[in-house]
């Protein structure tokens, strides 16, 4: 089709981007030093709930984010998503115990249940219907450079100085994402101010059914990454790595070198051509991982992985934008991350539930997360149907 002329590059896109990069990186740079503050306060047997509660409320507030966004307003859904980041900084230095700290995660989840719901909404809102592949993969490559930069910056704080100043700088950067959501200007037209009957959710809030074909390419391609948030950090030490965050580092950068093509791709060629392509992909990966004796070997399936995901995520979340009503935007951009959470959250589990510190049950995990993504690139090639769906199929 004929792309439109409009260029997406405005300043609230770039406020939004940056935003975004300070949200990403604020959470992000604790992941790799979380698993080993649990173990030293004894919790070595809950490592994995620390992803799989953060997306357990994350999931669970996904219905309230997305009908807030639709009626108070993109802008003010995005600055609580960051404020709870904020004060979960502040936290956790206080709760030392393993309850605290799982209670904490619970609470922590809440901000990425807000946040990028209404981001997706907002950049959706910014551009023209035939540019949302491009503008979600430039998005993307300043959310993924955040969580290439957090677990780098994270590692590199605690080494040098402690995890309490981690979770301090934490909150700074959270505190900077709120900052510049104060000139930001709403694109929601019809905004309503709050209400207490916004919290209450019914049935028709909860899922648009419109893009449930996107969210179950979503939700199985996910459970690999809950498994990667929870075992690779031990994994990454077992081949020989020394900087934990390596591996998140490796596969994010690779990450934003397609993210800049492969969005604007998907707007060419077509969503699912790009999603089989990148399952693939995805599933090569997550053998190679597996497999893998060496720390280089490791490496080149990490980048590997970061090629896939940075094909995969921005298609995706253009082709829910594409499926769903302009006016359940919100309650689209929802049901998408409630796949995507369950998705970690599921896979957060197994791989906890696998490995309990048995270094060898490792490569099983990823072979159960390689059969799981080949049965997403089934579904999309023998069992999807495109039928009324829009142009970009």
């Amino acid at each position: 089709m004929q792309q439109p002329s409009h260029s997406i590059y405005t300043l609230q896109f770039g406020l939004v981007c940056l935003s975004s990069f300070l949200f990403s990186a604020s959470f992000n740079m604790l992941i790799p030093e979380l698993p080993a503050y649990l173990t030293a306060m004894g919790g070595a047997e809950y490592k994995g709930l620390i992803i799989a509660l953060f997306t357990l409320t994350a999931g669970i507030s996904r219905p309230f984010s997305g009908k807030l966004t639709d009626t108070i307003g993109r802008v003010p859904v995005m600055a609580v998503g960051s404020l709870v980041c904020f004060l979960c900084g502040f936290l956790y230095p206080l709760l030392t115990t393993v309850a605290g700290f799982l209670f904490l995660r619970l609470i922590h989840g809440f901000s990425t249940g807000f946040k990028p719901t209404a981001t997706a909404a907002y950049v959706a809102d910014l551009v023209p219907a035939g540019k949302w592949g491009e503008a979600m993969g430039v998005h993307g490559v300043c959310f993924s450079t955040g969580l290439a930069i957090g677990p780098a910056i994270g590692s590199t704080i605690t080494d040098h100085y402690s995890i309490n100043i981690l979770f301090y700088c934490s909150s700074l950067f959270a505190l900077l994402s709120i900052v510049i959501l104060a000139n930001m200007k709403e694109t929601l037209p019809d905004k309503q101010k709050f209400r207490a009957a916004h919290l209450k959710i019914d049935k028709k809030d909860i899922i648009e059914w419109r893009v449930i074909p996107a969210v179950v390419i979503i939700f199985m391609s996910y459970i690999s990454y809950g498994a990667i948030l929870t075992v690779i950090s031990d994994w990454s030490a077992h081949l020989g790595t020394s900087n934990k965050g390596l591996f998140f580092m490796v596969f994010t950068l690779t990450s934003l070198l397609i993210r800049f093509v492969a969005g604007k791709a998907s707007d060419r060629y077509g969503r699912t051509l790009i999603l089989k392509i990148s399952l693939t992909l995805l599933a090569a990966s997550l053998l190679l991982i597996a497999l893998a004796h060496t720390s280089f070997t490791l490496m080149m399936a990490s980048a590997l992985y970061g090629i896939a995901t940075g094909m995969l995520s921005p298609t995706a979340t253009a082709w829910t934008v594409d499926l769903s009503d302009p006016t359940q935007r919100g309650k689209a951009m929802a049901t998408m991350y409630i796949a995507l959470e369950a998705g970690i959250g599921l896979g957060a589990l197994l791989a906890g539930w696998l490995f309990i510190d048995n270094i060898h049950m490792i490569p099983v995990t990823f072979y159960y997360c390689t059969g799981i993504t080949l049965t997403a690139l089934i579904y999309l090639q023998f069992f999807y149907k495109a039928k009324q769906y829009t142009q970009y199929q």
